[in-house]
């Protein structure tokens, strides 16, 4: 159903508006209006007017809508609201003012009135500073969440929400936060979610909001997060501190329920919770006292120091996380990893880009371990079975490393690690690690459906090295390794899709010895001039994507190629960076451009050059 009316006039023009009616909700958004429309249905529950033009909201076209549920103003020109517009609208639950201008409202001091039946009140993006919010909460009783992000407070103060006492979720991301007067949430005895992230906050030195659920203090300029000295149980379950300048662990509360903590990108050296002895005094914490006090995270689930100063991890520090599934320490200064009948819940373990020379596991630890990140550490040595006791590991990352590769036998070349007999490992990553040389069946009996062998230039791979991974195998990554022959049958991987030689030394491919299953094949930058005939016939079956940039073809002796490319059988994304050359020397042609016709003459100029030859010879 569509509802045409007007709405709104200047010097020149009426503007016309049209909405969109599907049973009792209306919704006009984007289309230029400049007030509410005046011929609206009597009993609607849904009006969206956001996206338009409207400054003022008043009695005459909105007041006699009591039965809104939903009013949507989002992204508007309001700067002015009829006091009392809302009092008698008793059904409405969610009201929508962000991204307008209500700071100019709130400058003339004057109070919206009641929201009486209001639970959801977004007045995000208004530009409004402290104290600016009295004017829209002051009688809000019913009100559970509230967003003010993305306006300018710089202060919470505490009668800010003496008005909404039900309030159960805060967003105040992205103000300027700078203090927080004490007892300012002390009021709301259901709240459970807050949001102070993106704020001016320096330090939390006695959080006691005990019935919290989620607190974001993220991107801040915190130094210290310390709970009140309390044996009552905390709700907390999120907790999220990242983006901060946090130089110790938080002290957290002694009764927990944490299940998700980010401490990541802080300036933490130390996972210990005492900080100076000085700055514990002024905090009114006795160093002594707080050394004994143990951070018992049993519920933990979810841990992330990333992007810290830590050197260590000690064993008493994760002893109590039985709980834990994800642990990210990455990018710390980490030298040495050891854990024995810990962590039996991990799943996700992040250690790349640290500084490890050690990385050792005991017997029967991290049995349930599927993700194991150590790229970026430059590991020379492990132990030759150290992921053979990983019974769940399904994704290895270990490029950037020194590794080498074990034979079958797992006892040569010393100091190598072995990947065959690992029945559950799928992903493995192993570029940039100065590999000399992959050995015959190096994983055989592992069923790996993605390898990454790129960025070891010089790389030598024995004939059978991708032995045993003949129904496993779908993609194959070989970049950057100056091969300038490949010696592994490739058409024997019966499901491999996916391929990847770009920026080698490859003159010619492998023949096929039967149909291919390649779907995406890069060979862009090597030095192929030919393309076998059978080798052609064998992919064209298969492939939908091909990579040939920056190879010196021959235009005429890849004209069952350039067949397969012109009809569009395959796609060629960097079409415009594939050339050949008709003859040695000569200027080099866009494929798309080449002819049969053109290679014929080309033959036929050259039969007559060497008939003209021939007889001028016999002269």
């Amino acid at each position: 159903m569509n509802l045409r009316g007007l709405c709104g006039y200047n010097k020149t023009s009426v503007f016309v508006f049209l909405c969109s009616q599907v049973q009792m909700d209306v919704f006009c958004s984007n289309r230029s209006l400049r007030c509410a429309p005046a011929n609206l249905s009597h009993g609607i529950q849904t009006l969206d007017l956001s996206r338009n033009m409207l400054q003022n909201l008043t009695l005459e076209t909105l007041a006699f809508h009591t039965s809104l549920h939903n009013l949507n103003l989002h992204s508007n020109k309001i700067q002015f609201i009829q006091p009392d517009l809302f009092k008698d609208m008793t059904n409405l639950k969610v009201l929508d003012l962000s991204r307008n201008y209500l700071d100019v409202f709130a400058l003339t001091k004057t109070y919206i009135g009641p929201l009486p039946a209001v639970e959801s009140l977004d007045l995000s993006s208004n530009g409004l500073y402290t104290g600016m919010t009295d004017y829209f909460l002051s009688h809000s009783p019913l009100l559970e969440n509230l967003s003010l992000s993305g306006n300018s407070i710089t202060k919470i103060a505490k009668n800010t929400f003496n008005g909404s006492l039900g309030l159960r979720g805060i967003n105040l991301h992205n103000n300027v936060i700078l203090e927080i007067e004490d007892g300012a949430f002390d009021s709301l005895h259901n709240l459970t979610e807050l949001d102070l992230s993106k704020n001016s906050i320096t330090c939390i030195t006695d959080f006691n909001l005990s019935k919290l659920k989620v607190l974001n203090l993220s991107k801040n300029s915190m130094e210290t997060f310390q709970t009140a000295d309390s044996d009552i149980e905390y709700d907390l379950l999120y907790l999220d501190l990242s983006e901060n300048r946090i130089p110790y662990f938080p002290l957290l509360p002694r009764r927990n329920k944490i299940v998700y903590l980010d401490v990541s990108r802080n300036q933490l050296y130390s996972v210990n919770v005492t900080g100076p002895a000085e700055e514990l005094a002024i905090l009114g914490h006795s160093s002594s006292n707080l050394r004994t006090r143990h951070q018992l995270l049993s519920n933990l689930v979810y841990l992330d120091l990333s992007y810290n100063q830590l050197k260590s991890i000690p064993l008493s520090f994760i002893c109590s996380m039985l709980s834990l599934e994800v642990l990210n320490v990455s990018n710390n200064c980490i030298s040495s990893f050891y854990v024995e009948d810990l962590l039996p819940q991990v799943r996700v373990l992040d250690l790349s880009y640290n500084s490890l020379q050690n990385f050792s596991l005991g017997e029967n630890t991290l049995q349930l371990l599927e993700e194991l990140f150590l790229q970026g550490n430059a590991l020379t040595t492990l132990d030759p079975q150290s992921f053979q006791r990983l019974p769940s590991i399904r994704y290895l990352q270990l490029q950037q490393n020194n590794l080498k590769i074990c034979n079958e036998n797992h006892l040569h070349p010393p100091d190598c690690v072995s990947f065959s007999s690992i029945p559950t490992l799928q992903y493995l990553y192993l570029s940039e690690n100065s590999l000399k040389v992959v050995p015959a069946n190096a994983f055989y009996n592992t069923p790996l459906k993605l390898l990454d062998l790129s960025l070891n230039p010089g790389l030598e791979m024995d004939p059978n090295s991708l032995s045993g991974l003949e129904n496993s195998l779908v993609h194959l990554f070989l970049r950057e390794n100056n091969i300038s022959k490949l010696m592994t049958d490739l058409s024997l991987l019966n499901h491999l899709k996916f391929v990847d030689l770009s920026t080698n030394q490859l003159t010619t491919l492998p023949l096929w010895n039967k149909e291919s299953s390649i779907e995406s094949l890069n060979l862009q930058n090597n030095n192929l001039v030919t393309l076998e005939y059978n080798t052609v016939a064998a992919l064209e079956r298969s492939l939908k994507t091909l990579y040939m940039g920056s190879n010196p073809l021959s235009c005429c002796s890849n004209l069952r190629f350039l067949h397969m490319v012109q009809r569009s059988a395959v796609v060629v994304p960097d079409i415009e960076t594939v050339t050949c050359v008709y003859l040695q020397d000569s200027e080099p042609v866009n494929i798309e451009r080449v002819t049969h016709e053109m290679c014929r003459t080309l033959d036929s100029r050259t039969v007559k050059y060497i008939f003209f030859v021939t007889r001028t010879g016999k002269k």
